[in-house]
């Protein structure tokens, strides 16, 4: 099981070679990288040159990217001008799919599996119009990111439409048969609950986000910091159809970072915790 870390951890700052030290410090040589023009300009082909050196260097490797979500940003703070592939205003839609594409062409010089996508902004309801914008837009980046060697994960969102039922009927409806998903455990906890996500996506899982909270805000958490059940996740986890990564996407906690000790230990009780549940699994 390969052990992801996000640089979500780090989005209020630009992406640097000792933040990739730190991760690669804590026993994690795969990394997540959000697109956010002040964190990672995945437009400037020298930051991506960049990039690919410094991984190299470390020898590490870019497991996957996280779509860009807003347009700027400003010290790290959303700037509230969104990149939404289902807008219903065409012009800001086709905007959107462009800066999708542009870090997707982060592959043609460093090779990722997956591209997490959202599909929705906020608590969205699912607009029929907004459906068929989503479509629109998949229909073309799916075959975009195919060529580029890359497989879109759309992650579960709290809202209706980003609900983990939600995303499972967009693809059936949509055909979008190459479409995956990015399951994450901390919406799917305020959303609908952990098992009842997870179930909803399970045959289409490819890559995830783990995290917790306390059922009320998106927190970002290290697992058992906030009261998901990481036991009855284990278990999921454990007798999904394939082998998940676990991606731990942090965030700042109140001016502090989780030190590299506490990710050490995060991914090692991770680690424990799924090799128990599989130990029990007939299957495996």
């Amino acid at each position: 099981m390969p052990n992801v870390f996000s640089t979500y951890r780090y989005i209020a700052q630009p992406l640097t070679p000792a933040m990739l030290a730190e991760i690669a410090s804590a026993g994690c040589r795969n990394v997540e990288i959000f697109c956010s023009p002040s964190h990672f300009n995945y437009a400037s082909q020298q930051m991506v040159r960049e990039l690919a050196g410094w991984l190299e260097e470390r020898g590490m490797t870019l497991h996957s990217l996280h779509s860009p979500t807003e347009r700027e940003s400003v010290g790290g703070r959303e700037s509230g001008s969104p990149v939404s592939i289902c807008d219903t205003e065409r012009v800001r839609r086709l905007d959107a799919v462009d800066q999708v594409k542009r870090a997707l062409d982060v592959a043609e010089d460093i090779p990722f599996k997956y591209f997490v996508q959202h599909l929705s902004q906020g608590r969205q309801s699912a607009d029929p119009r907004k459906v068929d914008a989503a479509f629109n837009s998949l229909e073309h980046l799916v075959i975009f990111a195919k060529q580029r060697g890359v497989t879109i994960a759309l992650e579960n969102t709290v809202g209706e439409f980003g609900a983990p039922a939600s995303l499972q009927s967009f693809v059936v409806e949509t055909h979008l048969r190459d479409l995956r998903f990015c399951f994450d455990i901390g919406h799917a906890y305020i959303e609908c609950g952990v098992a009842a996500g997870f179930e909803a996506m399970r045959d289409r899982v490819v890559t995830t986000h783990i995290h917790d909270n306390h059922g009320e805000k998106d927190e970002h958490l290290l697992p058992g910091d906030g009261v998901i059940d990481w036991e009855e996740a284990y278990g999921l986890f454990a007798a999904a159809p394939v082998e998940l990564p676990m991606v731990l996407e942090l965030k700042e906690q109140a001016g502090a970072m989780p030190g590299v000790e506490q990710v050490e230990a995060a991914f090692g009780k991770i680690e424990r915790g799924l090799d128990a549940k599989r130990v029990k699994t007939p299957q495996s």
